[in-house]
């Protein structure tokens, strides 16, 4: 990521440990767990920001309500870095409904890439807004849990927490 004047950041609580929400030019580009996988330094984060100031609000109160069971889309500003593969994988990710699983395939068959298979997995680690761009619902094609940036412990708990009758 690269650093700019417009961009800051906050640290939010959430039962799965502090996030952090990084924006740039009043656009989410970032939401990092702590000890997650391929978060950037800290000194790419920007200054810290005004949690009650757009889009950081958005995004305190809409964490909160998916993490309260009662939200199941995000409605935020998003400008994620990345190739142009890589947003169409994330852009995929925001098509799988709330509660519901994919395979790595079926989210390659959604790009139109169905052999791209190993690219959608790498696309889908290097997911810079996690939980609001859901990696997390992407699994083996057994049905087992693989790989998560922010640990199979925290995709576990996401996943269980979308399976809650409503």
């Amino acid at each position: 990521m690269s650093s700019s004047a417009t961009r800051m950041h906050v640290v939010l609580p959430s039962p799965i440990g502090a996030l952090t929400v990084v924006a740039d030019d009043g656009k989410i580009v970032a939401l990092y767990m702590d000890a997650q996988q391929h978060r950037p330094d800290d000194d790419s984060l920007g200054a810290p920001g005004d949690p009650s100031a757009q889009p950081f609000a958005a995004a305190s109160l809409q964490l909160a309500a998916y993490f309260a069971g009662e939200l199941t889309a995000f409605d935020l500003p998003l400008a994620p870095a990345g190739t142009e593969f890589q947003r169409s994988v994330w852009a995929a990710l925001q098509t799988i409904p709330y509660g519901q699983t994919w395979s790595y395939s079926q989210v390659a068959d959604k790009i139109g890439r169905p052999a791209a298979v190993r690219a959608v997995g790498l696309a889908n680690g290097r997911n810079p807004v996690a939980i609001v761009i859901p990696c997390h619902r992407v699994i083996g094609s057994d049905g087992s849990l693989t790989g998560y940036g922010g640990g199979l412990d925290r995709k576990r708990f996401l996943l269980d927490l979308e399976s809650r009758p409503a």
